[in-house]
């Protein structure tokens, strides 16, 4: 079974902000995002949207792409974790 990836915004505060000693005040005023939106991300109650993740590639200096495949990865594992309750038909013919 594969390890739950992190959350990312768990990553934006350890990775990110804690490093450079800023504050999340200080961060979101840097980002230009509300001190509320940085702070819902940093502790996991919000994720990471395409314009966000354009933001953070900008502050921190890696790719938005990075910052969605984070998203992404946790949004799927977390999501796996439901998938074999859902009621489904499939539609694909066998070959």
């Amino acid at each position: 079974m594969m390890r739950k990836p992190p959350h990312p915004g768990g990553i934006v505060r350890r990775q990110c902000i804690e490093p450079l000693g800023l504050t999340i005040t200080e961060a979101a005023k840097g980002l230009g995002v509300t001190r509320q939106a940085l702070s819902d991300l940093v502790n996991e109650r919000a994720g990471i949207s395409v314009e966000m993740a354009y933001r953070l590639a900008k502050a921190f200096g890696s790719s938005p792409e990075m910052w969605l495949g984070l998203q992404m990865s946790y949004d799927l594992a977390k999501a796996s974790a439901r998938m074999s309750k859902l009621a489904v038909c499939s539609f694909v013919r066998a070959a």
